[in-house]
């Protein structure tokens, strides 16, 4: 009467070894791209995420980051598909900046169905910001300036001509009450990151910065930005609650870039949910929610299935405001 029940202890500890034996086991070491230079949002997202990555022990030897700038993150999006189609060693950075591009067709032959989207740990949102000798005192007086001439303002930023950085300066400038049709003559210069803009921003060369607060949070801590608006909900948490919103200068201008990853297309389902588990632990840790807090991320996590519907949506909604706003046809 024993010899059945043993029979199913043996195989289920058979099983269980079996699966153990298959289960996936990540690789001593990672990497990942940010694609653009050193010191915007990407890189800080890949350097942020990758120390609490090897602090946890999840990548028990280093997460290498390599900056990879071009195209607004073509280039790296392209090299991930072209190159690296099963390296389950390897995350890139995203944000609503990649999503922007993908909306307006600006990866040319690539869309977001060419890679996995893992998730997302927070959302960086944007800002409008100018030098500290700027004689522009509030987001008001900015848009009155460009409601008088849409030429009077040059502003950088780190992602592409039309891309997100580009189109929070739009958007507000929609909800100030900017002519529709002088909204494409506003002047925006691209940079292959938000430091590189906001160098420009505080040497006197140009006007303002568009960017993320992630990446203005030094240079305002120095003296050298000023930030006009938060485009926030509401705003932000302690130590950057001095900064008003858009929405309490009555520009209704809301614009939040969510921080994430996508990994390769064909890496296994094992190896996707690996990552996507692990984004989800590594939010819910408190080094992450540190991170967040000394740097203005704002709760904003999604993951797996959910992240990939988010992404497909948010490439639709982007589509269609680039139309509206005549960035494309």
């Amino acid at each position: 009467m024993k010899f059945p029940v043993a029979k199913t202890l043996i195989a289920t500890a058979t099983f269980t070894l079996a699966a153990q034996a298959g289960a996936f086991e990540q690789s001593r070491t990672a990497e990942c791209i940010a694609p653009a230079n050193p010191g915007g949002g990407w890189d800080f997202t890949c350097r942020s995420v990758g120390k609490v990555l090897t602090d946890l022990g999840y990548i028990t030897g280093n997460v290498q980051t390599v900056n990879m700038p071009g195209a607004g993150g073509g280039v790296a999006f392209a090299h991930t598909i072209s190159k690296r189609g099963d390296d389950s060693a390897l995350i890139v950075a995203a944000s609503t900046a990649t999503t922007t591009r993908l909306a307006q067709g600006q990866f040319v032959g690539m869309d977001q169905d060419m890679v996995r989207w893992v998730g997302a740990l927070g959302a960086d949102y944007g800002v409008i910001a100018v030098s500290k000798d700027s004689p522009f005192q509030s987001l008001n007086d900015m848009m009155d300036a460009l409601k008088a001439d849409p030429n009077s303002v040059k502003f950088g930023g780190g992602s592409a001509a039309g891309g997100w950085d580009h189109l929070k300066v739009l958007i507000a400038g929609r909800s100030a009450g900017i002519e529709k049709a002088n909204l494409p003559k506003v002047k925006y210069l691209a940079f292959n990151g938000g430091a590189e803009a906001i160098t420009q921003v505080v040497g006197g060369h140009l006007d303002a910065f568009t960017g993320d607060i992630s990446e203005a949070q030094g240079f305002m801590e120095s003296g050298d930005l000023k930030v006009l608006a938060v485009l926030s909900e509401e705003r932000l948490p302690a130590p950057l609650d001095n900064i008003p919103t858009a929405r309490e200068q009555n520009i209704d201008a809301v614009a939040p870039n969510w921080r994430g990853f996508y990994v390769p297309k064909d890496v296994s389902d094992e190896a996707y949910q690996w990552w996507v588990e692990t984004v989800d632990n590594v939010y819910s840790s408190d080094n992450w929610q540190d991170v967040m807090q000394k740097n203005g991320l704002m709760p904003f996590h999604k993951t797996g299935a959910d992240f990939s519907t988010f992404v497909k949506g948010q490439v639709d909604s982007i589509k269609e405001i680039s139309t509206e706003i005549g960035l494309i046809k």
